[in-house]
C-alpha cells in the first residue's frame, strides 16, 4: 500500500472523495443533483474527443465541462427548469459511444473512463488533483453563504440590485471542472456515487448545515478508503467496488 504503485493513486482518489461529497451538498441543496452525471459524460465525451484530436485526454475533458459550466446558465434560460441536465447527459453519452465505436484507438480509453481508472493516475495526475482541490474547496467556502443565500431568499440578489449570474455561473464553473477531474480518475459512475450518496444520506440524518456537510465528507472518505482496500485485496475494478460499498452504506443508514 504504501509503495509508490498504489500509494499515488489512493492519494490521488482521496483528494476527490473529500471535494466531491461537499460539492453534491450543494449541487442537492439546489436540487442540481442530475448535474454531475451530465458534467460525468459530458468530461468522457471530451477526454475522447481530444483523444482524437491528438491533445492529452484530461485537457480535452477539462475544456469541455468547462465549456458546459460556463454555458449552462444562458442554456437554462432558453430551457424548461430540470431539462437542461437529462440533454446534456444524453448528449455526452452518446458522444462518447459513437466515438469508442467507431475509432478502437479510443475503445480502450472509453471503458477507462467509464469504468474507473484509478489504478493508472501518476505523479502528473496526483500533482494536477491537489493542484485543483485545494482551491476548488477555498472557493467553495467563498461562494457558500451567497449559495444559500440565494437558496433561502431566491429574492434577495433582484431586492439589492445584484447579479445572481456571478455566484451560480461560478458555482456551475466549479462543479464541472471537479466533475471532469474526477472522472479522469474515479470514473463517471464512481464520481457520481460519491457526489450523491453521501450527500443524500446527510441531507436525512444531519440536524444542520454544517453538520451535514461534515457528515457527508466523512461518509465520502469512509467508503472510499473501504472501497480501495477492498478492490486492492480482491483484485477488482475501483468503480464498480466503490459504488457497491456506497450502495451498502445507503441501504444501512437510509
Amino acid at each position: 500500500m504504501w509503495s509508490e504503485l498504489f500509494l499515488i493513486p489512493f492519494l490521488t482518489g482521496l483528494a476527490m472523495a473529500v471535494l466531491l461529497p461537499l460539492l453534491g451538498c450543494y449541487l442537492r441543496l439546489r436540487d442540481e443533483w442530475l448535474a454531475a452525471l451530465a458534467y460525468a459524460h459530458i468530461a468522457a465525451a471530451g477526454a475522447l474527443t481530444g483523444l482524437m484530436l491528438g491533445i492529452a485526454p484530461m485537457l480535452g475533458g477539462v475544456l469541455a465541462a468547462g465549456g458546459i459550466g460556463l454555458g449552462k446558465y444562458a442554456l437554462a434560460r432558453r430551457l424548461v427548469r430540470g431539462v437542461v441536465y437529462p440533454l446534456l447527459l444524453l448528449a455526452g453519452w452518446s458522444l462518447a459511444l459513437l466515438i469508442t465505436a467507431n475509432f478502437p484507438l479510443a475503445e480502450r480509453l472509453g471503458h477507462a473512463l467509464f469504468d474507473g481508472q484509478l489504478y493508472f493516475s501518476d505523479m502528473t495526475q496526483l500533482v494536477w488533483v491537489l493542484a485543483w482541490t485545494v482551491p476548488a474547496i477555498v472557493l467553495l467556502r467563498i461562494l457558500s453563504k451567497r449559495l444559500l443565500l440565494s437558496h433561502v431568499y431566491p429574492d434577495f440578489f433582484r431586492l439589492r440590485g445584484m447579479s445572481a449570474w456571478p455566484v451560480q455561473g461560478g458555482f456551475d464553473l466549479l462543479a464541472a471542472l471537479s466533475l471532469a477531474m474526477a472522472t479522469m480518475s474515479l470514473g463517471v459512475m464512481g464520481s457520481f456515487a460519491l457526489i450523491f450518496v453521501p450527500p443524500w444520506l446527510a441531507f436525512r440524518r444531519a440536524p444542520t448545515w454544517r453538520r451535514g456537510l461534515l457528515l457527508s465528507l466523512l461518509i465520502g472518505v469512509l467508503a472510499y478508503v473501504c472501497a480501495f482496500a477492498l478492490a486492492l485485496g480482491f483484485d477488482q475494478p475501483f468503480g464498480p467496488v466503490l459504488a457497491i460499498c456506497l450502495v451498502c452504506v445507503g441501504l444501512l443508514l437510509a
